[in-house]
């Protein structure tokens, strides 16, 4: 068995067990849905733009047993997440806090998409790590939007995987309060194994582009600093602000039609340097993109260490941590190293040598050592498939 299969079954066995012992229910079966990792695109969804995220092998598994009342009872295996139960009328903002707004605002953003979801009793496992910027909060999402849809009697098919997108975006937006702009969603939902996946936010076309890392003796490492962040606290949706009122004053539907020029035009510091992030950051989607196309993955490096830059300065949404891990990275001959994620904590990423990988994760921990901050927790990561019934 790969370890794909290990890591998957294993939760998917822990799900079972949580729904039995908490529930004492039998799943009528369990789906699973992949956390993501963004190689290139960084809060740039929420304004039009272009992304290149991939789905990890890291998973949440649902088990569900359908009920024949309209009662919705959901647990997890995370013991800092409490139970929740209600009725599937109640399931909009205001009815869940914490992790069981995710799944039971999935539920609900269903309903409101025309899908006659079932009474449930729905339980979860993860091995996706919680505040990394992993988008654990995706993949429930789109784990339960799964497994819910197909309860309801919905084949699966292209057109569905995208309306169950478009649900878990209301879930995280309009119930959980997190302004989000889909890439998580998109990618949990439309992913394909071995390869990443091209996202135009603006109309959600999906382009898989093959990164050929391990033909090239290259790997893909996410570094975890343990600082938790969470997309709810208003950064996140101040951000977002900043954009809707820059486009605003450029008279512009998405920030990402801005050019270089458009930019210089803007008057507020703030605005202005936002924008700036967004109209390179999606310049440099392009450019690595068309680098992979070409078979040069292993230049892509100085794109990956400038999106970080713009992060940091323009958007301001790094961490001293994140900063840290990432220069440890380059100086330990990582090609390109970058933040990922909402920021203000969470993972970055690290290009790097298939021969490297203890030379980088070695230096990243003895930075943050040096420093007094959180020893950092590395690995690295493949692309995996996008959510799907396994058993």
């Amino acid at each position: 068995m790969s370890p794909l299969d290990v890591g998957t079954h294993e939760q998917a066995d822990r799900a079972v067990a949580e729904l039995r012992s908490t529930w004492g229910a039998e799943p009528d079966g369990v789906w699973t849905a992949p956390g993501r990792v963004n190689l290139i695109g960084e809060h740039v969804d929420y304004n039009g733009g272009r992304c290149l995220p991939m789905a990890l092998t890291r998973i949440t598994a649902a088990a569900v047993r359908r009920r024949d009342d309209d009662l919705v009872r959901l647990s997890s295996t995370d013991p800092d997440a409490a139970p929740f139960e209600g009725r599937l009328d109640d399931l909009g903002p205001g009815s869940a806090t914490g992790w069981a707004g995710y799944a039971a605002g999935t539920l609900w953003a269903l309903q409101q998409a025309g899908i006659d979801v079932p009474g449930m009793d729905l339980s979860v496992s993860s091995d996706v790590p919680l505040g990394a910027g992993l988008s654990s909060s995706a993949s429930l999402e789109a784990a339960v939007a799964i497994a819910a849809a197909e309860l309801a009697g919905r084949a699966d098919s292209v057109e569905l995987r995208h309306l169950l997108v478009q649900a878990a975006i209301r879930a995280e937006n309009e119930v959980v309060g997190a302004g989000t702009g889909g890439m998580d969603q998109t990618v949990a939902l439309l992913a394909e194994e071995g390869s990443a996946l091209l996202i135009h936010t603006r109309d959600f076309r999906t382009e898989p582009v093959q990164l050929g890392l391990a033909e090239a003796g290259l790997e893909l490492m996410v570094i975890d600093t343990r600082v938790k962040h969470t997309l709810a606290d208003g950064q996140y949706a101040q951000r977002r602000a900043d954009c809707d009122e820059a486009a605003r004053q450029l008279g512009l539907e998405w920030l990402s039609d801005a050019t270089a020029a458009d930019v210089d035009r803007l008057t507020d510091p703030r605005l202005q340097a936002r924008a700036r992030h967004v109209v390179s950051e999606n310049e440099r989607v392009d450019t690595v993109v068309e680098l992979v196309r070409a078979g040069r993955v292993a230049e892509i490096g100085p794109m990956l260490d400038a999106s970080h830059a713009s992060l940091r300065d323009d958007y301001e949404v790094s961490a001293v941590e994140l900063d840290v891990v990432v220069e440890a990275a380059r100086s330990a001959g990582a090609l390109g190293a970058r933040m990922v994620g909402g920021g203000f904590g969470g993972s970055a990423i690290a290009l790097i040598r298939s021969t490297g990988a203890a030379a980088v994760g070695e230096a990243v921990v003895a930075a943050c050592r040096e420093r007094g901050l959180t020893e950092p927790v590395t690995l690295t990561v493949t692309s995996g498939p996008s959510a799907r019934r396994l058993s």
